[in-house]
């Protein structure tokens, strides 16, 4: 008794075969020399774009970190934005609301202590945008500032008994992104405040948070904890610098020279063998010959133009749009902070957790990192009046992308579902940072600083404003200026959010171009 025909012929190949590689040829199912090559060419160049796809997120935290060492703030240095951040610095989709602090915590020769300010908004990741732990008000300090113990990779030594709130990275370097509110809309009260308590300094085991009981066993020796050093500040507001990673060859550069400085198992295997495969392995050298480096040359166009196409117009099924038939887009809600699980539910019976989604969302996932930075569970909490929540457009009402040129409204209903603030601002979507134009901060808002405070009209809407001029009659504060050579986004925010945004009881117009 013989296979069926038709299954031989599904499983052999044929002399030749059509395919967007051009015409592929086998002599009895053994491929020829010249569909070897062509073969090979295209897994190498699947490789370079699955690692521009998927490891985005370790070439964006080197590149920031490349940027603060660029303006002289070295690990354990913080750099503080007194006077808001504003269009001048290249930082992806960072806001002009809050006061920016920012450091890169050396943990390569031991754990780390930070103390934290209150009332912070803030998170701790590693090098890879994983998740270590967050400070503030989403934080296990819940707002009043606290002693936080960052551990190295595969630390062993000892911690104290309590008194601190211990996150392990995976890496030798670990993100501090913090954000704190203005007070009284003036951020001077605020950053005297981060100045005071915010300390950065070694932990000496067997001090503060051990008890005697447990030095009396023995393991631990008695330590004795110095004064935390001074903390130095590196002043960044209003400095032009870069903190982007590139979108050529040398993004596979940087990805190399952080894999050489992190430990071989900084991140998941899969990640570390789709580098492997083009020749990026710890402790080995980085150096495609030229029919590779010409590969990876196209590898980098093909993922920049895909992570394009996935930030600015992803496919229904990505399931990104926040309101039905509309632009304003809101990422991490279908898989979470992991991109796999939607966030918990949160109801009057309390919090529902959904159950694993046991898969990745892989281009929800490039297309955030591509666009954004940072990552926590606090970004896409149902909770109201903790952190802040947020929705994005590429495109108007008419499902265009938006041209500078052009005037633009966006219309907010009364009782916009922000506590503190609501806040909407303009990106570049060259380098999605703030849009450069001779207005410093790119924003409106609520808050009357770093500029005027939008006006509601008389029917309790706000309506605000995108053109590359100030429109006849309309107030200071309804207006961000667009750059008529430039293509742009808007991310509208809510800080502190409400009950409304989240049940989508409240929704902002779309935005329309005004004829």
């Amino acid at each position: 008794m013989s296979v069926d025909r038709k299954i031989l012929e599904s499983i052999s190949a044929p002399d030749r075969l059509e395919t967007r590689l051009g015409a592929v040829e086998f002599t009895d199912g053994a491929p020829s020399r010249g569909t070897v090559e062509k073969a090979y060419d295209q897994l190498d160049l699947i490789h370079g774009v699955n690692v521009f796809l998927n490891a985005f997120q370790g070439a964006s935290t080197w590149a920031m970190r490349q940027g603060f060492l660029g303006i002289g703030a070295e690990d354990n240095s913080v750099v503080m934005f007194s006077e808001l951040m504003d269009s001048q610095s290249l930082f992806l989709t960072a806001n002009a609301d809050t006061v920016y602090y920012l450091s890169f915590v050396d943990l390569s020769s031991g754990p780390m202590v930070v103390e934290t300010p209150p009332m912070a908004l803030g998170v701790f990741d590693d090098m890879w945008f994983h998740w270590i732990i967050d400070f503030g008000l989403p934080g296990p300090d819940r707002g009043e500032g606290g002693r936080f113990l960052l551990t190295p990779p595969g630390y062993d030594g000892p911690l104290p008994d309590s008194g601190f709130h211990v996150g392990y990275s995976g890496t030798n370097q670990a993100l501090l992104l913090g954000r704190s509110f203005l007070q009284d809309d003036d951020p001077k009260p605020t950053v005297a405040v981060i100045k005071d308590r915010l300390k950065i300094y070694p932990y000496v085991p067997g001090g503060y948070g051990t008890s005697v009981a447990t030095l009396l066993e023995g393991k631990v020796p008695p330590g004795q904890s110095a004064e935390p050093p001074e903390t130095r500040f590196v002043e960044a507001s209003g400095t032009a610098f870069n903190t982007i990673p590139p979108s050529d060859f040398g993004f596979y550069e940087i990805l190399n020279a952080m894999v050489q400085e992190q430990p071989a198992t900084a991140t998941d295997a899969e990640t570390l063998g789709q580098l492997a495969a083009i020749g990026i392995v710890k402790g080995e050298k980085f150096d495609p010959d030229e029919r590779m480096r010409k590969i990876l040359d196209e590898a980098a166009s093909v993922g920049h133009a895909t992570s394009r196409a996935l930030l600015f117009d992803p496919r229904d099924a990505e399931d990104v749009r926040y309101y039905p038939d509309s632009a304003w887009l809101a990422m991490l809600f279908p898989g979470g902070y992991t991109f796999e699980t939607p966030p918990p539910l949160v109801t009057e019976e309390g919090i529902k957790p959904f159950p694993p989604g046991g898969a990745k969302k892989l281009n929800v996932r490039t297309l955030f990192f591509y666009g954004y930075t940072g990552i926590t569970p606090a970004m896409c909490m149902r909770l109201t009046g903790i952190g802040s929540q947020y929705v994005v457009a590429f495109k108007d009402s008419e499902n265009n992308f938006f041209d500078g040129a052009e005037h633009y409204t966006v219309t907010l209903p009364p009782d916009i579902p922000a506590a503190r603030f609501w806040s909407a601002t303009l990106y570049d979507n060259q380098t999605r940072s703030m849009l450069q134009t001779p207005q410093r901060f790119p924003r409106a808002g609520s808050q009357s600083y770093p500029s005027p405070a939008a006006e509601a009209d008389a029917d309790g809407t706000t309506t605000v404003h995108f053109a590359p001029e100030k429109p006849d009659g309309v107030g200071e504060g309804n207006w961000i200026q667009s750059d008529p050579d430039k293509g742009f986004f808007v991310i509208l925010r809510f800080y502190s959010p409400l009950q409304s945004f989240f049940d989508k009881t409240w929704r902002p117009s779309e935005v329309d171009r005004v004829r």
